[in-house]
């Protein structure tokens, strides 16, 4: 499975686009003198000049600062996570379900970044920017007697991000599942009310320049 790649596109209005997921490694998108990027400390820093908005689906617009620059390709179970010299601010987390790739920020940077599962046809992860509506490092499921560990609710009717096996062929009732390890994590990043922007399959990344 190839992983998120983040690909800045050289043209008047600058716009992010993900590469998409493929059985085999994905290509890597690498800078040129006329992209408006460079590395540091495993990431891809904007120039000041052009930082891009990323657009969520209920209109709204983030600015990205950097992204973290993964040059190998991700598979079911993988993540990165890398906050090193980030400074503290506020913390919102992407969902793109087309690409099965959750995305965490904080102060404008990317800070972590995995491979999740998410609900099916029958049983579909909702769409839209949600709050953190309650945090439970212990959670059981009393709907699907299930444990739920470091479960961040996000709907009324349950919906959660939680550590999950995140394998091949594998799916939840509508959750966001994540391997264990960066459940943890993020548990421990975000608080109650930071926004959570879940993206549907088939949606296009856009951007804006600040």
């Amino acid at each position: 499975m190839g992983r998120l790649a983040w690909l800045v596109v050289a043209a008047p209005v600058l716009a992010l686009a993900y590469l998409a997921f493929a059985p085999d490694r994905a290509p890597i998108a690498r800078p040129t003198a006329e992209q408006p990027y460079h590395r540091a400390e495993g990431r891809l820093v904007f120039a000041p000049d052009k930082v891009p908005m990323l657009a969520l689906p209920d209109g709204s617009h983030r600015r990205v600062l950097s992204v973290l620059d993964i040059p190998q390709a991700m598979h079911f179970g993988d993540y990165v996570w890398n906050d090193a010299n980030v400074p503290a601010g506020p913390v919102w987390v992407r969902v793109d379900l087309g690409r099965q790739i959750l995305s965490v920020f904080r102060a404008g940077h990317e800070i972590g970044s995995a491979v999740i599962l998410y609900g099916t046809d029958g049983m579909p992860t909702p769409i839209g920017v949600f709050p953190i509506k309650a945090k439970a490092a212990e959670h059981e499921s009393s709907l699907y007697e299930a444990s739920m560990p470091f479960m961040l609710r996000l709907t009324d009717d349950g919906v959660a991000i939680h550590a999950s096996l995140v394998q091949r062929g594998s799916a939840t009732h509508g959750c966001v599942g994540v391997p264990e390890s960066f459940a943890r994590k993020l548990f421990a990043q975000v608080k109650l009310g930071d926004p959570v922007a879940i993206l549907p399959a088939g949606a296009q990344a856009s951007a804006k320049e600040a």
